[in-house]
């Protein structure tokens, strides 16, 4: 790669001829993982794209070490990763959590041994605020564009009055939606609103884990409550 002059005196790098085309193979890479979903191996993306193993291994090791993708927590698979998100989300005001919100979601984390995610609701739009580093969303940018599929994203539809039945039932019963094997069968995630003043619903903290603490969310609800509560005046 060659070097331009910049104003200050360093260095810049340029593009090379050759540069674009590992560009372009970066984004079709970023193209197969939001295709194949969350999960998708390096083999996977491998043959859907009709690349060679070694660059195929090489692009994701880069695109993860960028923040663009994320390994799933069993290291098998790789999902879209925070960037990406912050592309989906551009147009929403950007958002961070002071330091006694993120040591609120941090003791959650701790308590819960599970992913433990917040995001913000505002003009109709969910904003992923703090996602888990450890336990990832299972396809951020899916959770933005189909927010129904996913137990944070019901409660964005239930304050909008725009869920359904099945999301308003578990919202009556536990106070909190659900999801359950929808996405992966194994795993289910539960959601619970943080609430402004006024009572409204401000953001949401989500806990995603193994499908049975879904089906009876009771222990995970036990946390995830107060702690929302907690929250909620650190936040708005």
């Amino acid at each position: 790669m060659s070097e331009a002059a910049v104003p200050d005196g360093r260095a810049a790098p340029t593009l090379t001829a050759r540069q674009p085309k590992a560009v372009h193979s970066a984004l079709t890479v970023l193209e197969a993982v939001a295709r194949l979903g969350a999960g998708a191996s390096a083999q996977d993306i491998s043959r859907e794209l009709g690349l060679p193993r070694a660059t195929t291994y090489r692009l994701l090791n880069l695109l993860v070490q960028d923040e663009y993708l994320v390994r799933t927590p069993d290291l098998a698979g790789f999902a879209l990763g925070a960037k990406v998100v912050q592309l989906a989300t551009v147009a929403a005001p950007p958002a961070r959590l002071a330091s006694a919100a993120r040591g609120v979601v941090a003791e959650t984390r701790a308590a819960l041994r599970g992913g433990v995610h917040v995001v913000f609701f505002a003009g109709g739009r969910l904003t992923v605020v703090d996602a888990d580093p450890d336990f990832p969303l299972s396809d951020a940018v899916r959770l933005v564009r189909e927010p129904e599929r996913f137990a944070i994203g019901r409660l964005l539809l239930i304050d909008r009055g725009a869920a359904d039945a099945a999301a308003v039932r578990d919202f009556a019963e536990f106070g909190a939606t659900r999801q359950l094997g929808e996405l992966a069968p194994a795993y289910g995630c539960v959601a619970v609103p943080i609430l402004d003043g006024a009572g409204g619903f401000a953001g949401a903290r989500g806990f995603s884990g193994s499908r049975p603490r879904a089906d009876d969310p009771s222990d995970v609800l036990t946390v995830l409550r107060p702690a929302a509560a907690r929250l909620g005046p650190l936040v708005v």
